[in-house]
């Protein structure tokens, strides 16, 4: 008996599995045919992959799991060939074509449909009772393959939740009218005051005086570096002032109380606070392809009796129109440049030539490193400023530029210096006009510099008070004179469009109708459906968002923390930092706090005087990565809960990455000699002891060949050396080790562990 029931079990196994290799074979061959006609149906159209319709992942439809298979007890089971014959001729019919495109579904989404219902029906076990009936029906005869439409329909609808909802998607990223978005600024009069002019005009002066004098007022600024100007400004005037960034709040009162007065980076800034004034600075960012939303959302959302913008005079007409939308008029203030800027008839043809008060404009960091280390060959001392530097540092490099007591007479910097910084520049000289911008699709390229940053870099030479008034500019290469003449001759391009951007509660609810989309997807959907007024706005770029978006896909987060995740400001092009980020939202995820000893062991603290270029560059990540645990402080209170340990860190290191930009050159010179401190690499917690003993052993004096070994070669193909860099670095270390110079940097920082 035993026996018999084993070789029956034999039996149903081995019929089973044949049963299931049928299926199989089946849909590989209905796949390869549906597919060929696919592809014969759609040969000579538009693809159909481009439009809205690709951007819904489908929803695997999962078939009934229940063990009585009811449609078989009442019509008898079905033969799977029989069936997938019958559904092609159904897909076949150029009549339910045409009713599925009535019903919403392109021949993307037929198509995409039409496999996933086929897969459900041969690959169930129990079909859904109405719908075993029906085809049996039409297997015997008795029914017609248009019957199936309503349960295909069905399928389909549960594949693309968006079938059912579309009309809400739409109504919900309608982004036609951004003024109603504000309710309480549309129930106030404000009156605007556009504050129009160039680069040392004063135009910002003025809207500052206004907005000091005020009972209370906000100030929103494009950079860190300028909010802190003017809460510093504010407080010596005497007005209570706050500063408020992303990574940062300061206090005018010890106890912490809020100030009257605000100054901000512009994200940051409130839409929900009363203010006397505020004053929106470098409104021509409204342009931005990144962060254009930012100054959309000040301009139309602070609640402000007098709103004083400062900024290009291209951009007045668009202020107009937009105002216009608001029912509010503008007061346009134009000024003139007070000082002189004038264009030179030569250009510097040679880094011999740069006398005291130049500052060369480069765009790289590798024209930064070059320049810099061929004016110090020449016994000059140079001053290095460029964007991915700490404040700290920027404002120590320019210090010590402006000081009329210090040797430094040179700067070397990048457009950085085109706001945020105060310089007493004499002469601007571009070494070269062509630029990495980018593009309406978000992609990098290499094109001559706009107008308007012509202007704004240019404009930086000469100003009002200092010991150069007058400015002059030129370029480096003589062949680029005449092309600058020409740009700084037009008047900058005219701004025709505001940023908008996808807010929080927008992406909410269109995850909750597209419960089964990621953040990326839900993003990407939400700017193809979305209706805007291209007369007057734009969609932002959200390429970086979507990157990080995709970075942290896979870890278990709420859909609000993974948006302000998300919006985190980072540089994608620093893998340290982007690590960094992963780990943090890593750490988030397992409600594990974020401490100060994980992020010492994490980063390799304490970190020492950089020793090369490649040291340096990790170093500047490094404080990134500090810059995003602050930002994180500010949302996740609770688990980025150590920010003041953090910000002594930071400090520390800004110091550190000062000593390192002052000795630019010998970082080049250690690059070339193959010495390698070990400073970029990540310790795990449990290498991290033996990490620090490597690194103090790596950095004793070493003797090596120079311009020989691996880094050498890694240098040249990143970019940062060329081979004529390479023979310049030669003579001069030939030349220091004739003079004795053992090329010893300072001594390290150690970091004091604090107590609580």
């Amino acid at each position: 008996m035993l026996q018999t029931t084993r070789t029956i079990r034999s039996v149903c196994s081995l019929s089973q599995n044949l049963q299931n290799l049928q299926i199989n074979n089946i849909l590989k061959a209905a796949s390869l045919i549906s597919t060929s006609k696919y592809i014969q149906q759609t040969r000579g159209k538009k693809d159909d992959s481009g439009n809205i319709s690709s951007l819904f992942i489908p929803v695997p439809v999962k078939p009934n799991p229940d063990d009585i298979n009811v449609g078989a007890e009442l019509t008898g089971t079905l033969n799977k060939a029989d069936l997938l014959k019958v559904l092609n001729k159904f897909y076949q019919r150029k009549d339910i074509k045409q009713l599925l495109t009535d019903n919403g579904l392109d021949n993307y989404l037929q198509h995409q449909a039409y496999v996933s219902f086929r897969r459900y029906c041969l690959e169930a076990k129990n079909l859904p009772v109405d719908l075993h009936v029906v085809i049996s029906d039409i297997l015997q005869g008795a029914g017609h393959v248009t019957d199936i439409f309503p349960y295909f329909l069905r399928h389909a609808k549960q594949t693309f939740p968006h079938l059912d909802c579309m009309d809400d998607l739409k109504k919900i990223s309608d982004l036609r009218s951004p003024p109603n978005w504000y309710p309480q600024a549309r129930a106030i009069t404000r009156k605007i005051v556009f504050h129009a002019g160039p680069t040392n005009s004063g135009k910002t002066y003025h809207a500052l005086e206004r907005y000091i004098s005020a009972k209370s007022g906000v100030y929103c600024g494009p950079l860190k570096l300028l909010a802190s100007e003017v809460f510093n400004k504010c407080n010596g005037r005497g007005t209570p002032c706050d500063l408020v960034t992303g990574e940062e709040r300061s206090y005018a009162d010890p106890s912490g109380n809020p100030s009257g007065h605000v100054a901000c980076t512009v994200e940051m800034a409130s839409i929900n606070v009363p203010y006397e004034v505020a004053v929106i600075d470098e409104i021509q960012m409204i342009k931005d392809p990144g962060r254009g939303w930012a100054w959309t959302r000040a301009l139309l959302g602070i609640m402000a009796e007098e709103i004083h913008l400062c900024g290009e005079a291209g951009t007045i007409d668009l202020i107009q129109q937009l105002c216009l939308t608001c029912g509010e008029d503008v007061e346009v203030r134009k000024y003139k440049r007070l000082t002189e800027l004038k264009t030179e008839d030569t250009a510097l043809g040679s880094l011999d030539n740069v006398q005291p008060g130049d500052c060369i404009v480069c765009f790289s960091k590798n024209d930064i490193y070059s320049v810099s280390r061929g004016i110090e060959a020449t016994g000059k001392e140079v001053a290095v400023i460029y964007g991915g530097l700490p404040p700290g540092t920027k404002l120590a490099q320019a210090a010590k530029f402006n000081d009329p007591n210090n040797s430094c007479k040179i700067l070397v910097a990048t457009d950085a210096i085109g706001m945020g910084l105060n310089l007493s520049i004499r002469r601007i000289i571009f070494y070269s006009l062509i630029k990495p911008c980018v593009n309406e699709k978000g992609e990098k390229e290499m094109d001559t510099i706009s107008v308007s940053s012509a202007l704004q870099i240019a404009g930086r030479a000469g100003r009002y008070g200092t010991q150069w008034e007058n400015g002059l500019v030129t370029t480096f290469k003589p062949e680029d004179l005449p092309t600058l003449k020409n740009i700084l001759s037009q008047q900058p391009e005219p701004i025709t469009q505001a940023g908008l951007h996808p807010t929080a509660d927008q992406i909410e609810l269109y995850a909750y109708h597209l419960p089964n989309s990621t953040l990326s997807n839900l993003m990407d959907i939400f700017v193809n459906l979305s209706t805007v007024d291209a007369s007057l706005y734009f969609m932002c770029n959200i390429e970086d968002f979507k990157f990080l978006a995709d970075m942290i896909q896979h870890v278990p987060l709420p859909l609000r923390a993974r948006y302000v995740f998300c919006c985190a400001p980072i540089n994608k092009k620093m893998p340290f930092v982007c690590t960094m980020f992963l780990k943090f939202a890593r750490q988030y995820s397992r409600n594990d706090p974020i401490t100060f000893d994980w992020l010492c062991r994490n980063i390799g603290w304490p970190l020492q005087t950089p020793k090369t270029i490649i040291d340096l560059v990790h170093l500047e990540s490094v404080f990134d990565v500090l810059d995003l645990y602050l930002w994180f402080s500010y949302r996740f209170m609770d688990l980025f809960g150590e920010a003041d340990l953090v910000r002594d860190m930071q400090k520390e290191l800004d110091l550190v990455i000062q000593q390192g930009v002052i000795q630019i050159t010998r970082l080049l010179k250690n690059s070339e000699s193959g010495y390698s401190s070990g400073t970029g690499a990540t310790p795990d917690d449990e290498d991290y002891a033996a990490h620090r003993k490597k690194q103090n052993y790596l950095r004793g004096n070493r003797k090596t060949n120079l311009g020989g070994g691996r880094l050498t070669e890694r240098l040249l193909a990143q970019g940062l050396l060329t081979p004529n860099m390479l023979q310049e670095l030669k003579k001069e270390w030939n030349r220091d080790d004739d003079s004795g110079d053992d090329g010893d940097g300072p001594k390290k920082t150690r970091r004091k562990r604090k107590t609580k």
